[in-house]
């Protein structure tokens, strides 16, 4: 219980300072096999010429788990993308020397974008306590007293006054080198770097995070599920194993077909406490004798236990896992993919026991869905004819298993020039409640004819006299505006183009649906584009968002980027754009202001109470207070002064009563301003920087 007590002394040291509880890199080596590389993770570059390794369970840390090992200028290294950490965290490793050879010349290296930011802990062969090296300091040998053994735990504190080493509790050093510096694009953190000719070098559970509590909690959760979670598993027996936790001495099992109820552990889906890291299911005289249902989705859960710990059980994560369906499943082309090639091979993926597939094909979707005669294959794969161009095409898969036939969906494709590009896009959940519908036009449009509904049947079979028909839309005016739609429901919609001067117009368009989420949107920043006036399809985010351009002198905000594309496409929260924001306060305020219409300005429907928006600053940037006005009066400001410096994605949620006590009418909000500074000042000094907005929403109450 070593190492748990070490991380009981951290929680003081840690929560003072660290209000966080967000861990951003785990590793504890419990998913890797012997030789495999970690370069494929993403995360983790392995350096030298040796393969990671694995410990024996002596060499463990605890005993009987797996840690890495690597030898002779080896290690690995983690590069710190932009915005990856905030501006203080905790770094906390396990690191083993091994008796036999020297010991590795440093544990933990942090090298920074200047050639001064390098600060390193570690050994010297001729010293026999662990040193630090900080090129930010002398640049020598620093002695931290701390005499060498074999499992030392190691935690960095990085904060913006500086960086503290601790070794096995005790502070060591304390570095100049700040969390900005730490948090530069391209700094890099390096594990176990043996930098002696020979020798090994042991390191396990490896966590960064905004506390240690957060690493703590990681290490003692059942981690690396098999099978993974979210598969879709090919046979209806399983043998679940997973990575114990450090702590684990046993393990509560919860397995059902309902997320909810494997979540709240109900009684049903709790199926025994074991010793054992691994449970076989179905077959005769396990969990569900009669073999798993092909279809069903099941969900799992591991509590490790460790009565010695008065937090146990630690609570794990829920997993879930598929047995495949009996009929054919992940087409190829997808269901209501666009711009398909004229001549394809279709695909799919057999249903379970599958040993013939029929196969049936048009372009009618009645034909497809009745049709009794079709192509017999023994291969999961079908090429029709070449193909139109601009069409909707339809196909169904039926599997035999040598016992019964299984009937299969009917999926359709539009191939090249056809009508594409939905938004929501097609299947999409947690659309706004107030989305506006748009598309791209086909290569042959002169106009389009729109169908909107909740029956996905009675939309698909539509015509200009049902009242699914919305009308005629222009061709340069694709998009639709069906009002306020439902909380948590499905719609469908269909476009279909006309020429009326083409003998087959109108060509009927693929089904798409969308389902929609508890909020009102008010700007998600993906209507935008970087098209220029005059042309009647412009929507650049600077004229939406009216900003300090025209007044310079008292207005420092300048929305959206110099030259296209106008919005951000790489930081973003949701979707694919995010506003970014530059303010200037020398003398002035910061402050752009979108101004709503219609529906937009009723922020009294579906009984909404909060505003949501999220942001995200830069370390860098001046500290300033950040604003949100309603018709140009009503001011609610960010309670952090510094807010500006606020590093990752944060929500800020403002409850609408503010703005009403300060006299708004609700229910017609004309405007919505975000800002920076004290909104109308002047006459005071301030800075700069850039921030980026996304996802402004309206929601009701949140629940207790």
């Amino acid at each position: 219980m070593y190492k748990k007590s070490l991380f009981n002394l951290f929680i003081v040291l840690t929560t003072s300072s660290l209000a966080g509880a967000n861990i951003y890199l785990w590793e504890n080596f419990e998913g890797f096999a012997p030789g495999e590389s970690l370069d494929a993770t993403g995360v983790w570059v392995q350096q030298g010429s040796e393969p990671l390794g694995i410990a024996s369970d002596a060499l463990s840390y605890p005993s009987g788990g797996i840690s890495g090992y690597f030898e002779q200028r080896a290690g690995i290294r983690h590069t710190i993308s932009e915005g990856e950490l905030p501006s203080e965290f905790v770094i906390s490793a396990w690191f083993y020397h091994d008796a036999s050879g020297p010991p590795p010349h440093y544990m933990l290296v942090f090298k920074g974008p200047a050639g001064n930011d390098w600060l390193g802990v570690g050994t010297v062969e001729t010293v026999e306590n662990y040193s630090i090296r900080d090129k930010r300091g002398t640049g020598q040998e620093t002695d931290t007293g701390v005499q060498r053994k074999d499992w030392v735990h190691i935690v960095w504190q990085v904060t913006q006054d500086g960086t503290e080493i601790f070794l096995d509790g005790q502070s060591v050093y304390t570095s100049v080198i700040t969390g900005d510096t730490w948090r530069t694009a391209g700094s890099f953190i390096w594990f176990a770097n043996t930098w002696a000719a020979s020798g090994y070098a042991y390191l396990d559970s490896i966590g960064i995070a905004d506390t240690l509590q957060e690493i703590e909690k990681s290490s003692n959760l059942a981690s690396n599920p098999s099978p993974a979670d979210g598969v879709l598993h090919p046979a209806t027996w399983v043998n679940l194993t997973w990575s114990p936790g450090d702590f684990a001495v046993s393990h509560d099992v919860y397995l059902g077909d309902d997320a909810a109820d494997v979540t709240a552990g109900t009684a049903e889906t709790f199926r025994g406490r074991q010793a054992t890291a691994s449970l076989l299911v179905g077959f005769t005289g396990s969990l569900y004798p009669d073999g798993l249902v092909p279809g069903t989705t099941y969900y799992w859960r591991i509590d490790e236990v460790n009565d010695a710990d008065p937090n146990s059980p630690s609570k794990g994560d829920v997993w879930s896992f598929s047995i495949a369906p009996r009929t054919a499943y992940f087409p190829n082309p997808a269901d209501g993919a666009g711009s398909v090639a004229l001549t394809p091979s279709l695909s799919w993926t057999p249903g379970y026991g599958a040993k013939l597939h029929t196969v049936y094909f048009g372009d009618n979707f009645d034909d497809v869905n009745s049709a009794t005669g079709g192509t017999l294959g023994g291969t999961p794969t079908y090429s029709p004819a070449p193909l139109a161009s601009a069409k909707v095409y339809y196909w169904r898969v039926d599997e035999f298993d040598g016992a019964a036939t299984h009937r299969g969906r009917v999926w359709s494709f539009a191939t090249l020039g056809a009508v594409g590009d939905p938004y929501p896009s097609n299947g999409a959940s947690s659309a706004a409640m107030n989305a506006i519908l748009t598309w791209s036009p086909s290569d042959n449009a002169a106009s389009h004819q729109l169908y909107f509904g909740v029956e996905k049947e009675a939309v698909r079979k539509a015509d200009t006299t049902s009242p699914e028909y919305k009308g005629v839309r222009a061709l340069g005016a694709e998009s639709y505006d069906p009002g306020l739609l439902a909380w948590d429901s499905t719609y469908y919609w269909r476009v279909d183009e006309v020429n009326n001067v083409n003998p087959n117009s109108p060509w009927k368009g693929p089904l798409w649906s969308f389902t929609t989420g508890d909020f009102l949107l008010l700007d998600g920043f993906e209507s935008y584009n970087d098209i220029d006036p005059p042309d009647p399809q412009s929507r650049r985010i600077f004229e939406a968002w009216s900003d300090g351009f025209a007044a310079p002198t008292t207005n420092g905000a300048l929305v959206g980027n110099d030259l296209p594309p106008y919005t951000e496409q790489t930081i973003v929260h949701g979707g694919k754009q995010s506003m970014p924001f530059i303010y200037d306060n020398n003398f002035k305020y910061s402050e752009a202001t979108l101004t709503l219409t219609g529906a937009a300005r009723d922020w009294t429907r579906q009984g909404v109470a909060e505003l949501s928006l999220w942001f995200r600053g830069v370390a860098a940037n001046a500290a300033e207070r950040m604003y949100v006005a309603l018709n140009g009066n009503a001011v609610v400001y960010h309670e952090d002064p510094a807010v500006t410096q606020t590093t990752g994605w944060n929500e800020w949620v403002i409850g609408l009563q503010a703005f009403a006590d300060q006299g708004v009418n609700l229910a017609n909000v004309t405007s919505i301003a975000i800002g920076f500074g004290t909104r109308g000042n002047t006459t005071t000094a301030g800075g700069t920087g850039q921030v980026y907005f996304d996802d402004i929403r309206l929601y009701p109450p949140a629940t207790p």
